[in-house]
């Protein structure tokens, strides 16, 4: 027997032992979804995935679909999104999220002509998802290489594309006993990948069908400065003073950041936190000595004392951010994940980030270009907060440098576009 076919051989069983594992995971998320209303509701959702398909999508329409692990990816996709929609102002968009996290979120955005979630990667889930939605192509954003969707897809002959993509070489593609996943890499059409270790990486094993573009998300964040992003609360609040954003924070960030932001003077602190529920709320009111203020109750009040201000809303960061001079991003210090540290980085201020960033190509970049921080401890942090609040030299120096580098890296969304038009047959 020759090497081509043990090849296919190892293959087909490591094909079968996914099958199989799908099918134990989803006998598993069933029997526990009996005593769980999260994993109850993580099945249930999925229920009306086709209606709602079929209500906004006719069999004659054409179709862009865009899919998202969750929010952080979204972001990714929307400068993208938003490009198509131009482009391609007859064509219906399709976007599909894996988390209820960001479904929620987004589940009314404007651009798109149906949201709903990504079946379960099952054969039969998939097929007949494909039959309603017939998409003409299909991007995959970052990380989401689901090996059944994939698998139908190519079989319908749609265009797959995987964008701002990033692959490291501990990933099971690139493993010995990885055949069946570098199998499902080739087949995809083109990926649009953010360095050169991932188009290395596709390289050595055979995977040639790649450039760089960097991350979509530096166009998003460029078109944040042409915005109003004026709050009247939050410049009430700020009244001309100096002011520190902790924003995207979870409890672990928060955890090195009270004693410092505590014992801080002639600066202002506004905490914008991942979870608004009142019980997150309360949590960080507890977790200072200085009294604390709500945004919702700013207008009661003719004059603001308070120095911290709690965010106890969504969809406004961007606007926070505007008014910083000095920014932390949450989800650094745990292993919730860095949330979008382009977003402050492009209003030219230094950002401040927990320990865990490397997994992150714009943290890498901005640190070693010296516009930002990583910290481990309450410690670090206050030795190296102390520095650059109260040196506005430095401050300056890094925020430039932080808004050069988003400058810089534009086009992303340009280059995908120009290449799916050089694809797509409508």
């Amino acid at each position: 027997m020759g090497l081509p076919d043990k090849l296919f051989l190892n293959i087909q069983y490591e094909a079968m032992l996914y099958t199989f594992v799908i099918g134990i995971v989803l006998f598993l998320l069933r029997l526990v979804a009996l005593f769980s209303n999260k994993i109850d509701h993580f099945l249930s959702v999925r229920k009306n995935i086709i209606p709602t398909i079929q209500e906004k999508i006719s069999p004659s329409d054409h179709v862009l679909w865009f899919h998202c692990a969750s929010l952080g990816e979204f972001e990714q996709a929307r400068p993208l999104i938003v490009a198509s929609k131009k482009e391609y102002p007859n064509y219906k968009i399709a976007l599909t999220f894996f988390s209820p996290s960001g479904f929620e979120i987004q589940k009314n955005y404007p651009l798109a002509d149906v949201v709903t979630y990504l079946p379960l990667d099952k054969t039969s889930y998939l097929r007949e998802f494909l039959e309603v939605l017939n998409p003409d192509a299909l991007f995959l954003i970052k990380y989401e290489f689901w090996p059944g969707l994939i698998k139908e897809v190519k079989n319908k002959n749609i265009l797959i594309f995987s964008i701002a993509s990033i692959f490291r070489s501990e990933q099971l593609f690139f493993k010995p006993f990885g055949l069946f996943m570098r199998n499902i890499l080739r087949k995809i059409d083109f990926f649009f990948v953010q360095n050169q270790d991932s188009q290395d990486l596709l390289n050595s094993i055979n995977i040639n069908n790649s450039i760089i573009i960097g991350d979509t998300r530096n166009d998003r964040v460029l078109n944040i400065l042409n915005k109003d992003n004026s709050n009247d609360g939050i410049e009430r609040f700020v009244n001309n003073k100096d002011c520190f954003v902790v924003g995207s924070s979870w409890p672990e960030d928060i955890e090195i950041l009270n004693k410092v932001i505590d014992s801080s003077t002639n600066i202002k602190t506004i905490i914008a936190p991942h979870n608004v529920d009142e019980k997150s709320l309360i949590e960080i009111e507890r977790s200072f000595k200085k009294p604390t203020i709500r945004l919702s109750r700013l207008d009661e009040l003719k004059e603001i004392g308070e120095e911290i201000l709690l965010i106890d809303c969504i969809g406004i960061l961007t606007q926070i951010y505007s008014y910083a001079d000095i920014a932390y991003v949450g989800g650094g210090m745990g292993n919730k994940g860095l949330h979008n540290i382009l977003e402050p980085a492009v209003f030219g201020i230094p950002v401040f980030v927990g320990k865990n960033y490397k997994r992150y190509q714009e943290a890498l970049d901005l640190k070693s270009k010296g516009g930002l921080i990583s910290v481990r401890s309450a410690e670090d942090f206050k030795e190296k907060f102390t520095e650059i609040s109260n040196d506005k030299f430095i401050q300056k120096k890094m925020g430039t440098l932080n808004s050069e580098y988003i400058k810089n890296q534009a086009g992303a969304t340009l280059k995908i576009i120009t290449k799916l038009k050089q694809v797509l047959k409508h």
